[in-house]
């Protein structure tokens, strides 16, 4: 299924270079598990993955629920004139750098600006051990993927329904950002921003989250 293997060390990365390779995986999935639709919910990256998937495959889609997503992607947006994501190249270069030289070190001091709370939080905490649980070589290789993705010109290609949720505070991912993924989505959208901090806020903040993803799940957009 998929780009599977039983070898617990393999990872394909000619196959993760873009985004799309994720994208076939989620529709390799459902069609293996023979869901003929879904409601989607995808945090971060993720997000972007299944509206890729569902520009190739629609069909398979309901509605599309976004966490802290962007078109350009993460912490890594490439800014230009009329649009702002995060981070300039400068930045990307010292983020890899650091990676590489010391990827625990760079855990340690990643985890808390992404989570938004200091080290001793155990939403801090659980995002720590699953970054210190990736191989270093396949952290890099997929941030690098993430931090250069640019799926803006595909946007207008969507025609599901898509729920915008992002938080008031978050460094990886601006309001501005949900409200041009608003305005240049090609189907139905719509935004909620909740009063939360960090780019993770279902795992800081999951008495927040939680309410507000299900009622999105649960109904559709007003026209």
């Amino acid at each position: 299924m998929g780009a599977g293997t039983t070898n617990p060390d393999y990872f394909d990365f000619e196959r993760y270079t873009t985004l799309e390779g994720y994208a076939y995986d989620v529709i390799a999935i459902l069609e293996e598990l023979q869901i003929n639709s879904c409601i989607y919910v995808g945090h971060s990256v993720s997000a972007m993955i299944g509206v890729i998937a569902s520009i190739t495959r629609p069909d398979l889609f309901t509605k599309i629920v976004t966490i802290s997503a962007s078109p350009s992607f993460y912490f890594e947006y490439l800014n230009d004139p009329n649009y702002y994501g995060g981070f300039e190249q400068d930045d990307l270069v010292q983020l890899f750098d650091a990676m590489k030289s010391n990827y625990k070190a760079w855990c340690s001091g990643f985890a808390p600006l992404a989570v938004g709370g200091d080290m001793e939080s155990v939403a801090v905490q659980e995002f720590s051990r699953t970054l210190f649980n990736m191989r270093p070589d396949i952290a890099l290789s997929v941030a690098q993927t993430i931090f250069y993705s640019d799926i803006r010109p595909l946007l207008g290609h969507v025609t599901i329904p898509c729920h915008i949720i992002q938080s008031m505070k978050d460094l990886a991912v601006p309001v501005v950002v949900s409200e041009y993924l608003h305005q240049n989505l090609g189907g139905e959208s719509i935004v909620e921003v909740m009063a939360t901090d960090g780019h993770l806020p279902q795992l800081s903040s999951p008495d927040v989250v939680v309410p507000v993803l299900l009622r999105h799940i649960r109904y559709n957009i007003a026209v």
